[in-house]
């Protein structure tokens, strides 16, 4: 008999549609306890805008975890201290935002929780607070004292890495040296193995310049380091496909002749750009290299749609059935 677990769950920016998506979650029942990281009241306020049934329960990390009745939620309260307006950034929520991440990432390590699902949060709001913040994955990273970890995305047919990801497009070509690949492919065959059984994965890896180079006469990146760097990773075992020029590989069937079990993108566009298109609002973020799962929605805020009820909840529920999958392999996921 497998026992109910918990899985934490935080709503991100409280002015976009995180809250509604939490909401929009507790309408169904789930086979486990999901805690909610947030401010109770915003949630009520919310489900209230959305004219959604809601109870809010007080967490109890004390109690035996039960599975989530629907219409109802564990909230572990954490208080913001500006009164929240949908649609309208306060950045003087985002350092209740951080402690969020912060204390969901606490209770993943201690194993108070099974796994932890992200909302989306707001970049720039929490830098406009004066913190330094590029997003979710570093910021985990930091939380987790992990020195390395990865982008993982994860759609119903397709799984993409990314070697560099909040970066300026100018700075990428510098970015892509023979230490960021080795880390990259090191987390990511690694990842697989670990959450998704894959023995010996089979990864293609996208060229940085339009058709893989063209032998250097489209730039050098794949002749003087992508190339040489595959070279070094295959002799110690690891089964890599590429450079292969980004325009073609992505093409489904072409994946399907190199049935690849993921593929590495080399900068953030190049790789979400095909799977978007491919699975928007089915696709999951993972960050892999932390000690601890994690999964994510694959879009932002949405400011706009934040309490219109017009937000879509696919991509949580996609989350929060991975994170099920992945940690509680024989129950599967809850559709």
């Amino acid at each position: 008999m497998i026992l109910p677990q918990r899985l934490v769950i935080t709503a991100g920016e409280p002015a976009g549609i995180g809250p509604d998506l939490v909401v929009e979650l507790a309408q169904r029942a789930w086979p486990v306890e999901l805690v909610i990281a947030t401010d109770p009241q915003l949630l009520l306020a919310r489900a209230a805008q959305l004219d959604l049934p809601l109870t809010v329960l007080a967490y109890d990390p004390e109690t035996t975890p039960i599975p989530q009745r629907a219409g109802t939620l564990q909230v572990l309260p954490l208080a913001f201290p500006a009164a929240v307006t949908s649609g309208q950034l306060n950045p003087a929520n985002s350092l209740a935002v951080l402690r969020s991440i912060a204390r969901a990432t606490e209770g993943c390590l201690r194993g108070e929780f099974a796994a932890l699902v992200t909302g989306p949060v707001h970049k720039g709001v929490i830098n406009d607070a004066g913190y330094a913040f590029s997003g979710h994955t570093g910021y985990l990273a930091q939380c987790a004292h992990c020195q390395e970890v990865l982008m993982l995305f994860v759609s119903p047919t397709l799984r993409v890495a990314l070697a560099t990801t909040h970066l300026p497009l100018s700075e990428v070509p510098a970015a892509i040296t023979p230490e960021c690949l080795i880390s990259s492919m090191t987390l990511l065959v690694e990842g697989l193995q670990r959450w998704f059984g894959i023995d010996r994965p089979r990864i293609a890896i996208c060229g940085l310049n339009p058709h893989a180079g063209e032998g250097g006469h489209l730039g050098v990146e794949e002749v003087t380091i992508i190339n040489p760097t595959l070279t070094k990773l295959r002799a110690q075992g690891m089964t890599l496909i590429g450079p292969l020029a980004a325009d073609t590989l992505f093409q489904p069937q072409q994946l399907q002749r190199l049935q690849v079990d993921a593929v590495l993108a080399l900068y953030h566009d190049q790789g979400l750009i095909p799977l978007k298109s491919q699975g928007f609002g089915q696709a999951v973020n993972m960050t892999l290299g932390l000690p601890f799962l994690r999964t994510s929605v694959d879009h932002g805020t949405a400011l706009t749609l934040a309490g219109s009820g017009q937000a879509d909840v696919s991509s949580l529920v996609a989350a929060v059935n991975l994170a099920l999958t992945l940690t509680q392999p024989v129950a599967g996921p809850h559709d």
